[in-house]
């Protein structure tokens, strides 16, 4: 079972969360709940952005951030930053637990509605190209998990050409690696589940 730590100043939070999870102890500050034995920390948080948040989570267990009205403008500056979750105070129960282990597994946790605010769907205005025919074969296969060398036999092409559209496809999607192409890809429907 996951350990968690709560960081709350509301004891009918803490006694709630109590009732929910495995709590390994609760503390009034970050660096108290950062020196506890945890595998997550939630942090009751009612700040207008997660400044010193920010600051802690590269120093401590996964924090996974419980705010009463979690704001698009900083939700971006979270994740960057190192914040595993952000959740509305008014998540269910079963969405509590299971954004905890979720955490804990090294995933990334926000309600549906926040993620069209940190990353714009595939052929919304921040993206400024569309993916060509070859391209989305090419970002199909990816998602398959094949090599350079395995879609350039599978389309016969080069590997260079592969390169070239692997390429082309993180700069028009704006992804930072194959896998958040792929990501993106699914969200917009150019990869079929």
């Amino acid at each position: 079972m996951t350990r968690v730590v709560i960081v709350s100043s509301s004891p009918l939070l803490r006694a709630g969360l109590e009732a929910l999870l495995d709590i390994a102890g609760s503390a009034q500050t970050l660096s108290e709940a950062a020196e506890m034995d945890a595998d997550v920390i939630i942090v009751d948080w009612d700040q207008k952005g997660p400044g010193e948040l920010i600051e802690s989570a590269s120093e401590s267990p996964p924090l996974l951030i419980l705010a009463s009205d979690p704001q698009p403008s900083w939700l971006g500056e979270a994740l960057r930053g190192g914040i595993r979750g952000v959740l509305s105070r008014d998540a269910s129960a079963r969405e509590l637990v299971a954004a905890v282990e979720a955490v804990a597994a090294g995933l990334v946790v926000l309600e549906a509605h926040s993620i069209a605010q940190v990353s714009p769907p595939v052929g919304s205005p921040a993206r400024t190209e569309a993916l060509s025919p070859r391209e989305i074969e090419v970002l199909r296969l990816l998602a398959d998990g094949s090599s350079n060398k395995a879609i350039a036999w599978k389309l016969r092409i080069s590997e260079h050409t592969v390169k070239f559209h692997v390429n082309s496809i993180l700069s028009k999607m704006n992804a930072g690696s194959r896998t958040e192409a792929v990501m993106l890809g699914i969200r917009g429907g150019l990869i079929p589940l």
